[in-house]
C-alpha cells in the first residue's frame, strides 16, 4: 500500500497493511520490486493520478492490470496506449462509481452490502476529520489540498 504522508502511512499500518510505502519519501517502484522479489504486482490501484501513474505501470508484472480510480494529484494527460505495450502487454481501466449504481436498485444493493460489512467490522472506516455542514467549502478546500486523512464527514 502506498501513502502520501507519514500520517497516512501510520493509519495504513494500524489497519493491518504489511507493507506501506510513503511514495513521496521513497522510490515506490524500487520498494515494490524489493517486496515482490522483482516479480511486480498483478494489479495496481492508483488513486493519485498524474504524480504516480508512470511508476504504477512500472510496478506491474507482464500482463498486469493498472486501475486508475482517482486523480488527487491531477488528471493523467500524457498517457499513450503504447505505454501498456512497453510495460509488458499491460491492461488499464478507469472505473467510475456511476457505472456500478446505474439504477436505484444497484445503489441500494451496494449500499446495503457496504453497511453490512461496516456493521460486522469486516470493513472499518477511519474518520479523520469532521466539518460542520456550513463549513462544506472548507472541507472541499482541505480535500483539494490533500490535507485530509481518512474519511471526511460533514455534520448538519
Amino acid at each position: 500500500m502506498s501513502a502520501g504522508s507519514p500520517d497516512k502511512a501510520a493509519i495504513a499500518k494500524a489497519n493491518g497493511y504489511t507493507h506501506v510505502i510513503d511514495y513521496r519519501a521513497e522510490d515506490f517502484v524500487a520498494r515494490v520490486k524489493e517486496i515482490t522479489g522483482s516479480r511486480g504486482c498483478d494489479v495496481v490501484y492508483d488513486s493519485v493520478g498524474k504524480d504516480t501513474w508512470r511508476g504504477s505501470l512500472k510496478c506491474l508484472k507482464k500482463r498486469g492490470m493498472f486501475v486508475s480510480f482517482g486523480q488527487s494529484s491531477g488528471a493523467i494527460t500524457d498517457f499513450k496506449i503504447g505505454d501498456l505495450a512497453a510495460g509488458g502487454s499491460l491492461y488499464a481501466c478507469r472505473p467510475t462509481l456511476f457505472d456500478f449504481i446505474i439504477t436505484a436498485e444497484d445503489l441500494q444493493a451496494r449500499a446495503a452490502e457496504l453497511f453490512a460489512r461496516l456493521a460486522s467490522g469486516a470493513v472499518q472506516a477511519h474518520v479523520g476529520q469532521r466539518f460542520a455542514l456550513r463549513d462544506a467549502a472548507k472541507a472541499h478546500e482541505a480535500l483539494a489540498a490533500r490535507s485530509t486523512v481518512g474519511a471526511t464527514v460533514l455534520l448538519p
